[in-house]
């Protein structure tokens, strides 16, 4: 299989850079000051192990001559970029005929639960992925990759539900660079679980690593609530822990924790956008779709399109502010 990484920030950064170490043949998307890196310098991986550099082909978009067959697209951009990355792939041609969307593979490795139903609407075959991989990019030209002994756990189903051939074999080359892969046929259930613990991302980009508790505990009791009245069922705290164990442990590179979750790093680099739409927006639609008050979820979905908005950085909204708004 050939890999395109639709994406190459923390997350498909470190999967390109650990199929491309692994032997397998990888191309990297990226936009702006972060292709130039590559193109430049290739990527470096930090890690708790030790640092790499991959050097290999780094495009923008689609390459003029068709793509092979066998090749796997993994869509690893912010769920908010999706549609723009699904419209610039799908009429993409493949040897032998035919478009992307109708014949190629494209594994979903984002947050949130959106991102599938949109991408069935243009992909044929998509495969969702729960990921869970402690990394950061800040950088241009670096992703930090928190993760030991593995760098993450890529849970690898087919949507809606089930798996298959190609399942399998994406999974032995995942496993291959050094990833834990179990296969699901009820994937989006631990989606589902990945995106109340999600949740929080919003808070810890607005108040900081260590905002307070309550909420945290108030943004996810009104998503299990909405859950529950979708009827949308979902893995608990305990089954992840248990089925994580010390496969994936967050440990210092060069002596640094890591700095925040992947909507702190939005702030932080100043990118102009933010996932919470789709994390405790989802959250916000499912309430008002089935009469659940999510005010805490709709607070913050608000204040990070302001802080976005106003370049408020992260860890710097004010907390008495976010608490009025949630009421």
């Amino acid at each position: 299989m050939r890999y395109v990484i639709i994406g190459a920030g923390a997350v498909g950064g470190t999967i390109g850079v650990r199929l491309g170490e692994a032997g397998r043949d990888v191309t990297l998307v990226a936009r702006g000051a972060h292709l130039d890196a590559i193109r430049a310098h290739g990527l470096t991986l930090r890690t708790p192990e030790g640092t790499v550099t991959w050097r290999g082909p780094a495009t923008d978009g689609p390459p003029a001559a068709p793509l092979p067959a066998d090749t796997v697209l993994v869509l690893t951009v912010k769920s908010q970029d999706t549609d723009a990355a699904l419209a610039t792939w799908v009429d993409a041609p493949v040897e032998g005929g035919g478009t992307a969307g109708e014949r190629l593979p494209l594994l979903v490795a984002q947050n949130g639960v959106a991102n599938e139903r949109a991408a069935l609407r243009l992909f044929a075959r998509v495969y969702p992925v729960c990921v869970w991989l402690p990394a950061t990019h800040l950088e241009p030209g670096v992703v930090v990759a928190n993760g030991h002994p593995h760098p993450g756990m890529l849970q690898l189903g087919r949507y809606p539900s089930g798996s298959d051939d190609t399942s399998r074999v994406v999974a032995a080359d995942l496993a291959a660079a050094g990833f834990v892969v179990p296969i699901r046929d009820d994937v989006m259930r631990w989606k589902y679980g990945k995106l109340l613990s999600n949740l929080g991302n919003g808070l810890q980009a607005l108040l900081g690593r260590d905002f307070p508790d309550p909420l945290a505990e108030r943004v996810r009791a009104e998503g299990v609530a909405a859950l529950a009245a979708a009827g949308i069922a979902h893995t608990t705290p305990e089954e992840e822990a248990a089925e994580r164990g010390d496969q994936v442990r967050h440990r210092p590179v060069d002596g640094e924790q890591r700095a925040g979750g992947s909507t702190w790093q939005s702030l932080a680099r100043g990118a102009g956008s933010a996932e919470a739409d789709h994390l405790n927006g989802e959250v916000v639609l499912l309430g008002r779709l089935h009469g659940v008050p999510t005010p805490a979820n709709a607070a913050v979905q608000l204040a990070v399109r302001r802080a976005v908005r106003e370049r408020i950085p992260a860890g710097g909204f004010p907390r008495a502010e976010l608490e009025k708004m949630i009421g």
